[in-house]
């Protein structure tokens, strides 16, 4: 029992810890693929120097070498445990300074902590943040293990050197002081701790002499929110609470039933902890995030099957499921069977916003447009709100620059990526493809990406996709995926017309390509003429679903509760009745 009492405290930080890990690891790992492709770290002396030049600049550069391995999901889910504990650890370690009697209320430093956590469910939040909260924390438990005569020197050196290397959470370490100093000395403290203050506000604005920065980022953090010009609450939330917990129990009291008190907090804390669940989230957005990780990955298997329990309702989730019924040939089977918004869910317009774009250069790229998906990799990755570059943008663009044969271009991409860890391995494997069109041609993804492209490079409406598919079925009839969209996109479009003309041309080239959505299409073109189509060209059992479905809307109209066994047809699409 006195072994439990000696270490429940450190047992509970732990046990924490693994929590956390299992939850960043198995329960929301999306995030932390989102993060890492949206930035670059370079293992390059001229790149880390650019970074610290800046105030926040070492946690900047710490958080990006982190975030790297956030490739790896146990791994980042482990960065983000130890990240977790050791805020934890140092807020309770301040609050064992404040007060002897802290040990009963280990549960309330578990709050910041929490409120972290729930503020790293905003996918622009950076992990430099987090970086620059220990960082401040440390600072502050190292004043308060410094002796009452040292402070003061202290503090002349901590103040300019906490903000550069942390940027503006320095104010977190002079709100510390005047309070403490007050706490322990009274007015006469105060006069200190307000020159503290004062210290640190110099600072920032003599930064700005120094720095190509305007003085509200200098002020908020220029790199702690993706946003550069969006201020976000939560993060001073956080602070706050980081300073608030640990000097509150200086003014509570020595109850004589301590264990009580903390069991109450305990429960406070629990119930704070349950409101991290997923679903507290926006999973809108994050079932957007993981549909684009899935293409990433190319799991196709693995969206269809999430879109099987839920149906997407979002342009980029309804594109990545499209994309994969493609990928397995099933598209023209299945087209009707999930919320479709129209061709624009097979390629969407072109928008400046760096989370849809890559999806939407995914599509061109297996499509075979790789021109295409070349600039909307560039167009992404000049589209993200903090400036950064992206791996996964340069990855791309590599691809592309090696199979339309620009090998300086690829070099330049590779050599970027050689620099990285987590892409590395995958440069060095791809830089003797530079140059070596016979290796090229024979890759299982290049060569047949070469195949597929278009070789004359132009503009195209996003309005006239029908045509590119067009184009690019007649330069290589073994793209199945273009085949595919061809079809399905007057089909979205509900132009029956259209898409009678390109089964036409569909069926001079001896494709045999006529799957379920496109037999109910030409049922439905023949029914609209008061003709029968071609014998054999149509399987019984659509006609017999087709006669059905036209009966019960003569009988009751598109509002008849029957028409719903019909929910997955060309039809019921046609009709307007989804």
């Amino acid at each position: 029992m006195s072994l439990l009492s000696k270490y429940w405290k450190i047992g509970t930080t732990l046990l924490f810890g693994v929590v956390v890990f299992l939850y960043w690891w198995l329960v929301c790992p999306v995030m932390l693929s989102y993060q890492e492709q949206y930035q670059m770290f370079l293992m390059d002396g001229d790149y880390v120097w650019q970074l610290l030049s800046v105030p926040d600049g070492f946690a900047h550069c710490v958080g990006e070498f982190l975030t790297q391995f956030y490739v790896n999901h146990a791994l980042g889910a482990l960065v983000l445990a130890v990240v977790f504990v050791m805020i934890q650890r140092l807020v309770w370690r301040l609050m064992a300074a404040v007060s002897e009697t802290a040990g009963g209320h280990y549960a309330l430093s578990f709050i910041p902590v929490l409120s972290l956590w729930l503020m790293l469910g905003d996918e622009s939040v950076l992990l430099t943040f987090a970086i620059a909260l220990i960082l401040a924390l440390a600072t502050m438990w190292v004043y308060e293990m410094t002796g009452k005569r040292l402070r003061t020197y202290l503090i002349i050196i901590l103040i300019p050197v906490l903000y550069w290397l942390a940027g503006p959470v320095v104010l977190l370490f002079a709100a510390w002081v005047v309070i403490r100093q007050f706490q322990t000395s009274k007015w006469t403290g105060l006069l200190t701790g307000a020159l503290a203050v004062i210290y640190a506000l110099a600072c920032i604005l003599a930064s700005s002499w120094l720095v190509p920065y305007p003085l509200f980022r200098l002020f908020y953090g220029i790199d702690y929110y993706r946003f550069v010009e969006v201020y976000y609450l939560m993060l001073l939330i956080t602070m706050v609470l980081c300073v608030l917990i640990p000097v509150s129990l200086y003014w509570v009291p020595s109850f004589k039933k301590i264990r009580w008190v903390g069991f109450g907090e305990a429960i406070i804390v629990i119930a704070a902890f349950l409101l991290l669940r997923p679903s507290f989230y926006d999973t809108r957005k994050y079932d957007a995030m993981e549909y684009d990780y899935l293409v990433r990955c190319q799991d196709w298997d693995a969206i269809i099957a999430k879109a099987d329990k839920k149906t997407p309702d979002l342009p980029m989730t309804v594109c990545a499921t499209n994309l994969a019924l493609g990928m397995k040939g099933q598209l023209g089977e299945r087209l009707f069977d999930y919320y479709q918004n129209g061709s624009q869910g097979l390629a969407p317009s072109f928008e400046r916003n760096f989370s849809s774009t890559m999806l939407t250069g995914e599509v061109y790229w297996h499509l075979g447009l790789v021109n295409t998906a070349q600039r909307l990799a560039f167009e992404m990755m000049e589209a993200i709100p903090d400036y950064s570059k992206s791996c996964r943008a340069v990855k791309r663009l590599a691809e592309t620059s090696l199979v339309n044969g620009q090998y300086a271009a690829a070099r330049k991409y590779l050599q970027l990526l050689e620099k990285t860890l987590a892409y590395r391995q995958w440069a060095r494997r791809t830089l003797p493809l530079l140059d070596n069109e016979k290796a090229i041609n024979k890759h299982p993804v290049y060569g047949r990406m070469r195949q597929l492209r278009l070789k004359d490079d132009f503009l195209f409406d996003d309005h006239e996709l029908s045509k590119i598919f067009g184009q690019l079925v007649m330069h290589n009839k073994q793209n199945g995926l273009a085949l595919q969209y061809l079809l399905a996109a007057p089909l979205l479009d509900r132009d029956i017309n259209t898409f009678m003309n390109y089964m036409v041309y569909v069926d001079n080239l001896h494709l045999g390509y006529c799957p379920r959505s496109c037999q109910e299409a030409v049922v439905f073109a023949f029914a609209q003429r008061n003709q029968r189509p071609p014998q054999g060209y149509v399987s019984e059992m659509v006609m017999r679903q087709f006669n059905d479905f036209a009966t019960i809307y003569q009988n009751g109209g598109k509002d008849a509760p029957q028409l719903g066994q019909y929910r997955n047809t060309a039809w019921y699409y046609f009709m307007g009745t989804r």
